[in-house]
This record gives structure tokens, sequence and C-alpha cells, in this order.
């Protein structure tokens, strides 16, 4: 879980996606959109999110500062972390297919 912040993800059940892409916040957004059949919610505010499904949503959180990748996918739930894992288990396959490399956090990124 993560505290609720500017910086961090905003659900209370929270499986964090590494992506090693220097790709720009919504142009990030757009592309999970595009996979996931999904929409921007809150597009053009300081906290955009792509509905997964019920209760579920994915953010991005970009490096601070032209520090290099990796971003972050935070998926996010209001349910149960299993909710929150499946759902990111799912993003990822789908992100591989466009040819995003994706990964789990190391315990430095955490």
């Amino acid at each position: 879980m993560h505290a609720h912040g500017r910086d961090t993800a905003s659900g209370p059940f929270v499986v964090t996606l590494v992506v090693d892409l220097p790709i720009a916040k919504p142009d990030a957004l757009e592309t999970i959109a595009f996979v996931s059949d999904g929409a921007i919610e809150n597009a053009g505010t300081a906290f955009p999110r792509v509905g997964l499904g019920r209760d579920v949503w994915a953010e991005v959180q970009i490096p601070k500062f032209a520090d290099p990748p990796p971003l972050a996918v935070d998926v996010c739930s209001d349910v149960s972390w299993d909710v929150a894992a499946t759902e990111a288990a799912r993003l990822a396959d789908a992100l591989r297919r466009v040819g995003w490399s994706v990964r789990s956090p190391r315990s430095d990124e955490v």
C-alpha cells in the first residue's frame, strides 16, 4: 500500500508495474487506455488515470526532474489487493503485446 499524495498511488490496494521506457505521461496514459479498452479519466488535471474496470484504475508516476526511466504504472483498487494484482497482470500482458518492457519493481525502487 502507498500513502495518498501527489506522487503516490491514490488507491488503498496497489500493484506497481515498472516500465523502462522514455515516454511522456500523457502518451503512457493513452497507450494504457488503448490496450485496456479504457478511457482516461480526469484528463488535463494533476491526477489523470485510466479506468480498467469497476473499482480498478491505473495511474502513471513519472521520474522527477529529468531522471531517466523507469516510470511506474500503479494499478489501484478500492476492493482488494487480489483485484489489483489480477488487473495488473492483465495490463502487463497487454502492454507487452505492444512492445513495452514491463517488470515488477526492484527492492531499491519500492
